[in-house]
């Protein structure tokens, strides 16, 4: 396989791995439905970044690094479900809160807070590297060039980040977020509970790297 084929591959295998539903999705979906269109493009570009870091770690070989040294990929896990954890609590916590005008207006500094939020989400799951190293050691070839090695962030960073702005343009619009609001209860504790759900599965799954 020529490295052309095997980007094409890894993208065509990260596209699919972002659709999969998981927290980053949860969470980009919910901030575009309870805030504004400009809440949900900057946490698309948080999931795109963590996504560009993520791929990074992966090229230099983190992956290696966890499997000689199991406690601190455990305490990467241990703490990025904790965080999940957390996460899923305050989406609990606040499900019967109202949008005020106020919580919902756009804000430079609360948009920037949106992207810090999902950027550590993204972050949070080590398993993403795992992942990532995954795929690039099954269709890189053996020695992949300099380029090819540089490239595959940016185009992780791409893939990411133009996903979850499609899912952010799609749950930003009048007909999806009027429908949150009819349900906001349930569906706040729906999606604390998956978020916090994904959290545990995270800290107590398998500590096999």
């Amino acid at each position: 396989m020529t490295e052309t084929y095997a980007v094409l591959a890894i993208m065509l295998a990260m596209l699919i791995g972002a659709i999969s539903p998981g927290p980053s999705f949860l969470l980009v979906a919910r901030i575009s439905l309870s805030q504004s269109r400009r809440h949900g493009l900057a946490s698309a570009l948080g999931m795109g970044l963590g996504g560009m870091i993520l791929a990074t770690l992966a090229v230099i070989g983190l992956q290696a690094l966890f499997m000689q040294v199991e406690w601190l990929y455990m305490a990467f896990k241990i703490g990025g479900g904790a965080y999940l954890v957390y996460l899923g609590y305050l989406l609990w916590r606040g499900a019967k809160q109202p949008l005020t005008a106020a919580a919902a207006a756009p804000s430079r500094s609360g948009v920037f807070r949106t992207f810090l939020l999902a950027l550590a989400t993204q972050l949070s799951n080590p398993k993403t590297v795992i992942f990532y190293s995954s795929v690039f050691a099954a269709l890189l070839p053996a020695t992949p060039s300099a380029g090819t090695m540089i490239l595959l962030p940016v185009l992780l960073f791409l893939v990411e980040g133009g996903w979850y702005t499609a899912v952010a343009l799609a749950f930003s619009t009048s007909k999806p977020r009027a429908a949150y609001l009819r349900a906001k209860t349930w569906i706040d504790r729906i999606a604390g509970a998956v978020m916090a759900g994904l959290g545990l599965r995270l800290i107590f799954g398998s500590a096999r790297v």
